[in-house]
């Protein structure tokens, strides 16, 4: 669960985000789309605690947070299982080669990240947020620099460990592809300051057929382009 309540952050006198609230149900996926900086990366380090200096307030329920970027984070100097162990140095190894299988990366435990593909460390960042025990699980458009088949893989990826793990996780992407193929529920947003324009509801995925997919994409693009003009 996540709830946002009047949200407003205010950076070198500008308000950046203003009146923002919404609601997350515990095992969603929920996703953010907007146009270029409207605030989305800065939302998300208000939620993982990393800025404090906001008005309005955010329930997270207790829940333990975990973090993916827009670029891998791993430690150059620690091995895949290494990297993913170093979150809770006392767990089980077992459940770090769980997690190691889950991402698809059995068979390159003690490989280091130079000798992996882009595809493969942003995978080890996802299993080393998982084994943490992240309820609450963040993704800065983690798939930003991978080209389509990389990104394909990878959103399979994700969708199969959250099938599994049930976690809730929000996330932020600029494709609009992406977050109809992976979300629960859509929040739109505007810019200057970023504000809520839409929420779409995608529980029902068999409504989401490819003319209500096309529909909704449209509905997107003309929210994203008018900001552009502004």
């Amino acid at each position: 669960m996540l709830s946002v309540n009047n949200l407003k952050k205010i950076y070198n006198g500008k308000t950046v985000i203003d009146c923002l609230s919404f609601f997350v149900r515990g095992g969603d996926i929920a996703v953010i789309v907007g146009p270029s900086g409207c605030g989305k990366s800065t939302l998300l380090n208000i939620v993982a605690g990393l800025d404090t200096n906001f008005e309005g307030s955010l329930q997270t329920g207790g829940k333990k947070i975990g973090y993916v970027f827009q670029e891998d984070r791993i430690l150059p100097w620690l091995t895949v299982a290494q990297n993913i162990k170093s979150v809770n140095p006392e767990g089980d190894d077992k459940e770090v080669q769980r997690f190691i299988d889950m991402a698809g990366l059995t068979g390159f435990e003690r490989y280091y990240p130079d000798e992996l593909s882009g595809g493969m460390k942003q995978r080890c960042s996802i299993a080393r947020a998982l084994y943490y025990g992240s309820e609450l699980l963040l993704m800065d458009e983690p798939f930003k620099s991978l080209d389509y088949g990389i990104r394909h893989k990878m959103i399979a990826d994700l969708l199969a460990i959250h099938q599994k793990e049930k976690n809730t996780i929000l996330f932020v992407t600029h494709d609009i592809e992406e977050a109809l193929s992976v979300a629960d529920v859509i929040f739109v947003c505007k810019k200057n300051p970023m504000r809520l324009a839409d929420t779409l509801d995608l529980h029902d995925k068999s409504e989401l057929t490819p003319a209500k997919k096309q529909e909704l994409k449209d509905g997107i693009l003309r929210i994203i382009t008018e900001q552009h003009r502004l």
